[in-house]
């Protein structure tokens, strides 16, 4: 499969220092936010970059003040190019998200995602793979895959319906209900709600508190949680790429993709 050549600024994902505090920006500079395979890449090469760093107690993940993240982005050439490829590459490329996500999620530093404004498809996912999660008051949550003739994946499906239930997951995931804050805090889908703009104030705080306790217990104790509470994810989730690639190759895909991309909802300035 070919190179493609990207036009993202170089910088589309940092890293800031706080002492036993890290910041993760994803800022594309567009208002979007969206999730290319280049974007995707850098996130998970961001994750990485602290699984051998012993002085990391709470990994913060941000989008900018007006957008956590507008999910999969649909216009990205890179996957366009992935979904005209053979079969071997196609199945290779279609994980990526799902590593990336299994990145966040196998981190040993507590993650908190401060969530500003539109949180959406992908993004949602990666918020659902994070420790806890922190919205703006007029944060949104919303998964359109289906919709869009996709089905969720990245190991969303598990993680989602752990957090809000089955019935409610139906909710967020089959009928894509746009799911604001105080919603979202009733049902268990994020943690805490902050004044708009002060997201990231909030989950900086809360990642002191984290900052100030020993490190090691603090990291054993999440690896003990995760692995009872998450014991079953993978056998649940395993495949969703290879659904993904079938529901793709669906007509329902196309017309679910070029109808979005005509007509998009009220409000929202997505990929």
């Amino acid at each position: 499969m070919s190179a493609v050549q990207s036009d993202l600024p170089p910088d589309v994902v940092s890293i800031e220092r706080r002492g036993r505090i890290a910041i993760v920006r994803l800022d594309r500079g567009d208002g979007r936010n969206a999730l290319s395979m280049r974007v995707l890449r850098e996130l998970t090469r961001a994750a990485r970059s602290f699984e051998s760093d012993p002085d990391v107690s709470a990994v913060i993940l941000t989008g900018t003040a007006k957008v956590f993240s507008l999910g999969a982005d649909l216009r990205d050439e890179e996957s366009r190019v992935v979904r005209a490829a053979r079969l071997a590459e196609k199945r290779l490329a279609m994980q990526t998200g799902g590593r990336m996500c299994r990145a966040w999620e196998e981190l040993e530093p507590l993650t908190i995602a401060a969530i500003e404004g539109w949180c959406v498809g992908g993004g949602a996912a990666i918020a659902a793979a994070c420790d806890l999660r922190i919205a703006a008051t007029s944060a949104t949550m919303y998964v359109p895959e289906i919709e869009r003739g996709m089905n969720l994946s990245w190991g969303a499906v598990p993680r989602i319906t752990r957090l809000v239930g089955p019935a409610r997951a139906k909710r967020v995931i089959i009928l894509a209900e746009k799911i604001a804050a105080q919603q979202a805090l009733d049902w268990g889908l994020i943690d805490e709600i902050a004044p708009d703009g002060s997201a990231l104030d909030a989950a900086i705080a809360m990642a002191e508190r984290a900052a100030s306790l020993p490190p090691v217990q603090l990291r054993m104790i999440k690896q003990s949680i995760n692995a009872t509470a998450f014991a079953l994810d993978r056998a649940i989730s395993h495949a969703d790429f290879d659904q993904f690639a079938l529901a793709a190759a669906s007509g329902d895909y196309a017309e679910g993709v070029q109808s979005f991309l005509e007509r998009r909802p009220p409000n929202y300035t997505g990929a």
